[in-house]
């Protein structure tokens, strides 16, 4: 049972962390355009909800690898749209 003094509501940091680096990974190999971005909300929501200091790591490493993930996809698709072997 949780204590009466807490009073958040939502997912934990710990759960949005994982949740994060989970997409990210496997934004990597598949359907990064939609991973990447969910890492990236993740992590930065599991910042703000941190209290473990100045520096949340993993947080942090959830956004960076979010925004390689979706830097990727669309640079992914700008590249196949003009050799022409992407989408219609």
């Amino acid at each position: 049972m949780s204590d009466s003094s807490d009073t958040r509501t939502g997912a934990r940091p710990g759960t949005l962390v994982s949740l994060g680096l989970v997409c990210a990974v496997a934004g990597f190999f598949v359907l990064g355009i939609v991973l990447g971005p969910v890492a990236v909300v993740c992590g930065r929501r599991a910042m703000n909800r941190t209290r473990r200091g100045a520096k949340p790591v993993l947080p942090l490493v959830a956004v960076v690898l979010g925004a390689l993930d979706t830097l990727i996809a669309v640079l992914w698709i700008a590249g196949d749209h003009w050799t022409g072997s992407g989408l219609v």
